[in-house]
């Protein structure tokens, strides 16, 4: 049993500090992002973060949305040592954009919203919008994998205490 419970939490440090390591280069640079392939795509975080701090009784959440708001009550958070445990990503690659919610938690995606699929292309096939559909899911997967192999080569690698550093230089920066 304690094996289990040290493997949950080490999968929400880790999707925590992947959140917050995504929404550091997102802001500082959007669309320096590479596919396996070496195409290039862009990440932000959009309207919703939700960051939250503290055990138990005393956890406390701060969830910042809105079209105008620039999250800097979420940056704040981060400051006073709470961890991004939910955001709303958009991710843009040539002219197709996806948008979801991703969890720190479990990784877990929720309201993805892909491409819209042309109908008008005049194919007769029956299962031709559900197949595009599902492709488009599978890009969304595969750029989020990309993502996240990125952030794990990086958090793994020796120059990841320069990168934390430049991250908590950009957190104390929305203070």
């Amino acid at each position: 049993m304690g094996n289990a419970y040290l493997g949950e939490t080490t999968d929400i440090i880790l999707g925590q500090e992947f959140l917050t390591w995504l929404w550091y280069r997102s802001d500082t640079a959007p669309g320096a992002f590479l596919t396996r392939e070496g195409a290039s795509f862009s990440v932000s975080m959009e309207q919703r973060i939700v960051v939250q701090g503290g055990e138990g009784d005393s956890r406390e959440t701060t969830s910042v949305s809105g079209n105008l708001s620039p999250l800097r009550e979420a940056r704040i958070g981060l400051a006073t040592g709470k961890k991004v445990t939910r955001a709303l990503l958009l991710l843009q690659k040539e002219d197709m954009t996806w948008q979801l919610t991703l969890k720190a938690e479990d990784f877990s995606l929720n309201s993805l919203k892909t491409p819209k699929i042309d109908r008008q292309d005049g194919d007769d096939e029956p299962d031709a919008l559900f197949l595009e559909k599902v492709y488009l899911m599978e890009s969304c997967l595969q750029l989020l994998d990309t993502l996240y192999m990125d952030f794990l080569k990086r958090r793994l690698s020796p120059r990841w205490e320069e990168e934390a550093r430049d991250i908590r230089g950009w957190i104390s920066r929305a203070e």
